[in-house]
């Protein structure tokens, strides 16, 4: 049959794909799987905005902290550093030991982490909780897609996929509703952080029951226990369409199983090396597009422009984070329909246009706080602009959550082949986490330097950049196969020609 990947998932492959999406959303088996592996995303979701309400009475509680930008951005960030170290890790070992074990693994420092932090005598033992909870998060943020999307059916794979990251704006979400259910308890920042051990402790529980995924457990040559999963997922006539591609990629890999594909690796084929860019450019600009700005400091924002109570502060933020997360669900809806491409340009577009509101509502007011003595603008000041600003954040979430929220991540789920999957996944997410440190250390200091104004101004700049990238590099993948995908890059990097023929040689020549 001849594919027709200019248009990926048109015609008679919707049609067919269409059919099947009922019996499939039905199975309680693959939901369970997929929101299973998704407290994952819980995990990472929730540490990402505990930490921006958390961070208000760690400063009443700690001068040191609350007289210095600098540790409050390391407070924030040490977490992402534990994230670049775990993501990297956690591509070797999900090739290695499997989606499960890292899952698990994941779990048990996450928790470990979050215990530290919750008993922590002062600001530098948090600093290490936020280390090791960053470890967990990190590995589990390779794992969780990883494990979704070779457990799910192609047709809907990207709606699957995108659940983990509804997990992860729900986690952001439930942070904020713990934050607020905190802020007259004594304690606070301690219950915030510590109560995240829960459901790290409740996926592990779950998870030990699970079976590994089926993808991994064929190409280990486990094809017994690889057959009895899919059972579980497939009725008997998609069964045997699966397990024929599933024999025909172990074909095409059975030479690099003999020995574990390094990260080196990736950079010797052509066509890796376009797959990787694009994977790891999308997770780049997700983070440098402002994402995390807004989630890790969205209370600071709310008080900078004029709220100054930290439970109203509060109280916006969980509204932002409501919206966060439904955007998400519109995401889902959308991106097995409209592809994962057009999803992306439509997000960026109107996260522009929102940064540049967001950027003209501090420039209006730092005009306020300079012409106070011109009543009309001062009564504008007063009564508008700090709303103004909140506005500008609820159009940002509502713009990026249902596009560049998901897409990154269910792109980097299915752009590569199996024997690479693993590692090109850490690696990927490893630059996710890489440039959201860089954000989140930054951010307050380049606010100091330029102003809030200034700053948005900066990444409404990146985010027209991303637009063009997408619209270069990023392509198509809806309703593909993975081996369909896999055969994008081919014809990239070698012509169609090649492609159907030799590329496969090639690869392997590069790999060698």
């Amino acid at each position: 049959m001849t594919i027709d990947l200019s248009m990926p998932g048109s015609s008679g492959l919707l049609d067919a794909s269409s059919k099947r999406d009922l019996s499939v959303l039905s199975n309680k088996y693959v939901l369970g799987l997929t929101v299973t592996a998704g407290i994952g995303g819980l995990l990472f979701g929730y540490d990402t905005g505990v930490i921006s309400g958390a961070l208000l009475y760690i400063r009443d509680d700690f001068k040191v902290v609350n007289d210095s930008s600098f540790i409050q951005e390391t407070i924030v960030s040490m977490a992402l550093v534990g994230a670049i170290i775990g993501a990297a890790s956690g591509g070797w070992i999900n090739d290695v030991y499997g989606r499960k074990k890292a899952t698990l693994i994941a779990d048990v420092v996450f928790t470990i982490g979050s215990l530290i932090m919750c008993a922590a005598p002062d600001p530098y033992i948090l600093i290490l909780g936020r280390f090791f909870v960053g470890l967990g998060i990190g590995a589990a943020s390779v794992t969780a897609p990883v494990y979704i999307a070779e457990a799910a059916p192609s047709e809907i794979r990207g709606g699957l996929v995108a659940t983990n990251v509804l997990m992860i704006t729900g986690g952001q979400f439930l942070s904020y509703l713990v934050n607020l259910a905190f802020t007259e308890v004594p304690g606070t920042w301690r219950w915030m952080l510590g109560v995240s051990a829960v459901p790290a402790v409740v996926q592990f529980c779950i998870m030990v029951f699970l079976p590994e995924s089926p993808r991994w457990l064929y190409m280990k040559d486990r094809k017994s226990e690889a057959i009895a999963v899919l059972e579980k997922i497939y009725d008997s006539d998609r069964l045997e369409e699966e397990i024929d591609q599933l024999a025909a990629a172990a074909m095409h890999d059975s030479q690099f199983r003999s020995t574990t594909v390094s990260y080196m690796d990736v950079f010797k084929s052509k066509e890796m090396r376009l797959a990787f860019f694009a994977g790891a450019g999308l997770q780049a600009f997700q983070q440098f597009t402002g994402i995390n700005t807004v989630m890790y400091y969205s209370p600071t924002i709310v008080q900078m422009a004029g709220f100054a109570s930290n439970q109203l502060a509060l109280l916006l933020s969980l509204i932002v984070a409501a919206m966060n997360a439904a955007g998400t669900i519109v995401g889902i809806l959308l991106i097995d329909r409209c592809g994962r491409r057009r999803l992306a340009l439509l997000s960026l577009s109107g996260v522009i246009v929102s940064l540049l509101i967001l950027s003209m509502a501090f420039f209006l007011q730092s005009s306020c706080n300079s012409n106070n003595q011109i009543v009309t603008l001062g009564f504008f000041c007063s009564s508008g602009v700090g709303w103004f600003a909140v506005v500008g954040l609820a159009l940002y979430i509502a713009f990026f959550a249902p596009g560049m929220g998901p897409v990154p991540w269910t792109v980097n789920s299915e752009i590569y082949p199996e024997a690479y999957r693993g590692v090109c996944g850490g690696m990927s997410a490893t630059v996710n986490w890489v440039s959201n440190l860089i954000v989140a250390q930054t951010f307050l200091s380049i606010v100091e330097l330029v102003g809030t104004g200034g700053t948005f101004i900066i990444i409404a700049g990146i985010a027209v950049v991303a637009l063009v990238f997408v619209l270069i590099v990023v392509p198509e993948t809806k309703g593909l196969t993975f081996e369909q995908v896999e055969r994008i890059w081919k014809e990239r990097a070698w012509g169609s020609e090649a492609a159907s023929s030799g590329s496969t040689q090639k690869l392997l020549e590069h790999v060698a």
